[in-house]
């Protein structure tokens, strides 16, 4: 079963500085049917102007996926780490039993775009954790986040799987699903069919009972796809 979230359906919100649309409830935004989708509970489509960002805040007990989109991110957390991310670069930051954190765009002209995505862990309490990398931009799908770091993907607090997947026209990708799994996919750029539904710009799609993910790019394209429990 395929269910699509299209993109112009998602919540709104404005505050000059930031523009973000919202996959899932959250702020002021609030559909009850729209609560997240298995253990994904937040996907924010993020345009942050010059010189602005999040001022410093907390989290727990949540892990904390942010991608790059366009232009650059600098982060500073109660941990020590400071890092600037930029574009096609993933962090993985798990708030664990409390984390302070900012994050800003530190050019005075360039915008920043970026998805920022929460996933509720398995394993609660624990030493907040850090960590960034960038997986380049191979064709087909590279596992991004996984629970046991296999090819030096980052280690996420959860049985679950974050592939990026990058493919040209006409190209074409597949994905193994165990039984009793879900799916999650979040198209980036580009124009996809995703086991014969087809999703363009910003589109989001809910996949439950399917053991086989067939993916074809009508044009080139990039979308996160989540392996689920």
């Amino acid at each position: 079963m395929i269910k699509v979230r299209k993109a112009d359906e998602r919540g709104r919100a404005n505050f000059g500085w930031l523009h973000s649309r919202h996959t899932f409830s959250f702020g002021s935004y609030y559909d009850p049917a729209q609560m997240g989708f298995s253990r994904l509970r937040v996907i924010n489509d993020d345009a942050v102007a010059p010189g602005a960002g999040f001022d410093t805040h907390g989290h727990r007990d949540m892990e904390i996926i942010s991608y790059v989109l366009e232009g650059s991110i600098a982060h500073k957390d109660s941990s020590g780490n400071e890092e600037i991310l930029s574009a096609g670069e993933f962090q993985l930051m798990s708030a664990g039993t409390g984390i302070l954190h900012s994050e800003f765009n530190p050019s005075s002209s360039r915008p920043l775009k970026f998805l920022q995505i929460w996933m509720e862990p398995n394993v609660l309490g624990g030493k907040p954790g850090y960590q960034q990398k960038d997986f380049g931009c191979n064709p087909g799908l590279t596992l991004v986040a996984g629970p046991d770091g296999a090819d030096g993907s980052l280690v996420i607090k959860q049985d679950a799987r974050l592939y990026q997947l990058w493919l040209g026209q006409g190209e074409q990708a597949r994905l193994e699903l165990a039984s009793g799994r879900k799916a999650w996919v979040q198209l980036v750029d580009g124009e996809l069919t995703v086991n014969g539904e087809s999703l363009s710009l910003g589109d989001g799609a809910a996949l439950s009972g399917e053991t086989q993910l067939y993916f074809s790019a009508d044009r080139p394209v990039r979308a996160l796809v989540f392996d689920l429990p």
